[in-house]
């Protein structure tokens, strides 16, 4: 099926960058908010980006006026009647999700595709709530999605194939990189980036290193920017909810560092409430930080691991592994989700490229030492032990998860 016009539920930060993205493709977009005021913030926001490519030079005054024509704003589900495809890009609360959905199967046509570009919730939940389950799919943009060039598409229990490839289809129509996931706790991207960001909160728990240092060292190793800034970029708001779900969905090895709750509790959400890892505010000395950590000194464990920009890969390559045993996505996939979506560096391959440069052997041996410290979060993915078994050592033997000539 083409997509002719699209539209768009929830104009906040994300909706109204995926509904600048779906103009920016030449397709005409409506922009679903709850009143005018909203709804016009969200155009606001869509004309701030284009002004940027002006500012730059990469478009002219008349392209912007051209490209602003094609989006239109709504607080109405009726104005939604012709549209072939929905995105769904609302807070992350299932009940609110759910009514959405049924508001959008009510007013949609028949053949239309339903998405969600939840984070984290779950596709087959959803689409349970709509007459059409089988056109209901996640397709989950990442932040800013202007810039962005990764697209979970993750299909429910129900969700037809056709629905699937259309998903893909309208995703490189916007000139994305989609990558198929099976359904799972967190998709793809955020199970392996949490276990990455949470080990950086455990070494600042624990003293090893600070803030500071942490971002620093994986800068360093090539990454955009360190795990704290990324978290206050994100929002420690939205990664708290997403450590939620996945600790709900798999237990003790995503246990949270209580540095996560400490800060969230203060209000401290990141760059947009004015402090978060770091202060934002510039009012001068921020000592809420040292406070926390001070507090946690006493439930540090008498036995730890120094801090090492390898701790935090380990906990992500072994995540990375669980999810090629349970076909969450293939290695090569893996590995093109984390440069498009993370930030991976690209002159390391991809998080897995470098986990065969280190060869499956010392990743396993570095595995097992962590896990005698710090238990269940650091358990060796059968996977690591089958192939350390099978020879299958990464570059060194041609083989690892990827195959090297």
């Amino acid at each position: 099926m083409f997509i002719y016009k699209a539209a768009v539920i929830g104009g906040g930060a994300m909706g109204a960058e995926i509904a600048q993205v779906i103009t920016y493709s030449g397709l005409p977009v409506v922009l679903k908010e709850v009143d005018d005021s909203l709804a016009r913030k969200a155009l606001e926001k869509i004309r701030r980006i284009y002004q940027g490519r002006v500012d730059k030079g990469k478009m002219t005054p008349a392209d912007l006026e051209s490209k602003m024509s094609l989006a239109q704003v709504t607080t109405r589900y009726e104005d939604l009647k012709d549209v072939d495809l929905a995105i769904e890009a609302v807070p992350e609360k299932m009940a609110l999700k759910k009514e959405v959905f049924a508001a959008l199967d009510a007013a949609l046509p028949e053949q239309a595709i339903l998405a969600t570009n939840t984070s984290a919730l779950s596709i087959s939940e959803l689409a349970a709530s709509t007459k059409r389950p089988e056109k209901v799919v996640g397709v989950h943009f990442f932040y800013p999605a202007h810039v962005m060039k990764l697209v979970e598409v993750i299909p429910g229990l129900a969700t037809s194939e056709e629905t699937v490839t259309d998903s893909i289809a309208f995703c490189e129509s916007l000139r994305k990189l989609p990558v198929r996931v099976s359904e799972c706790a967190g998709f793809l991207v955020n199970r392996l980036l949490m276990p990455y960001l949470n080990e950086a909160a455990y070494c600042a728990e624990e003293g090893g290193a600070t803030f500071q240092e942490i971002d620093k060292a994986m800068v360093d190793f090539g990454f955009p920017m360190g795990p704290f800034v990324l978290v206050d970029t994100i929002g420690l708001d939205i990664c708290h909810d997403v450590v939620g779900v996945l600790l709900e969905e798999y237990g003790d090895r995503m246990r949270p560092a209580s540095l996560w709750g400490q800060v969230h509790g203060k209000g401290r959400f990141g760059v947009k409430s004015g402090a978060g890892f770091y202060n934002y505010s510039g009012d001068g000395e921020d000592q809420t930080l040292a406070e926390i950590l001070k507090k946690l000194e006493g439930g540090r464990p008498s036995k730890k691991a120094p801090f090492s920009a390898d701790r935090l890969l380990l906990a992500m390559i072994n995540e990375a592994a669980l999810c090629i045993q349970e076909r969450v996505s293939s290695p090569s996939d893996i590995d093109l989700a984390v440069l498009a979506g993370i930030g991976f560096p690209q002159a390391k391959g991809g998080l897995l490229q470098h986990a065969d440069q280190m060869g499956i052997d010392v990743v396993l041996s570095e595995l097992e030492k962590l896990h005698k410290i710090y238990g269940e979060r650091f358990f060796p993915a059968p996977l690591i032990k089958r192939m350390v078994r099978a020879g299958f050592l990464g570059k060194k033997t041609g083989r690892g998860f990827l195959e090297h000539a």
